[in-house]
């Protein structure tokens, strides 16, 4: 019975000393913090044709056109300013061009072509969808003669 006993006070301290250690164990911390940070930042483009500036902003946040403005500020005619919603395929940037021009809400779509650090914008034939929004009729049609070329510059705070 003695040999019970003294087994028995054996065990009971092995497993209170094993608990004991498993409570004050912390848990593993990692040694460094993994932080992922999403690329992004501003680019800015300007054309001035005589006495015509056309300028572009563009938001890019990882590789995608987060959003975008752009203003056609014609000598002697009203300017027309507005947001850019689309996507960059590859070389060449589809946007819907939101503005406003003589008071009236317009929507057009546009297209530029990036060539090193400037942007050529893109002509073709155009159709009214009768909702208020311009296309071109014909994408494959879509002409970049270079007559309107906008150049990097520092962005404007």
């Amino acid at each position: 019975m003695k040999k019970e006993i003294i087994l028995g006070v054996v065990f009971m301290t092995f497993f209170i000393s094993c608990k004991k250690e498993m409570e004050t164990e912390e848990p593993p911390v990692a040694s460094e913090k993994i932080v992922i940070k999403e690329s992004e930042f501003q680019e800015c483009y300007q054309a001035i044709l005589k006495k015509d500036t056309i300028s572009l902003t563009l938001k890019i946040k990882n590789g995608e056109l987060s959003s975008g403005n752009l203003s056609y500020n014609f000598y002697e005619k009203d300017k027309n300013e507005g947001t850019l919603v689309g996507e960059l395929k590859g070389d060449t940037l589809y946007a819907d061009y939101t503005f406003m021009s003589e008071g009236t809400s317009s929507v057009r779509e546009v297209v530029f072509l990036k060539k090193d650090d400037s942007y050529i914008e893109g002509f073709g034939d155009v159709v009214d969808d009768n909702k208020g929004k311009v296309t071109f009729k014909d994408k494959k049609k879509i002409q970049f003669d270079g007559s309107i070329v906008l150049s990097k510059v520092d962005c404007k705070m």
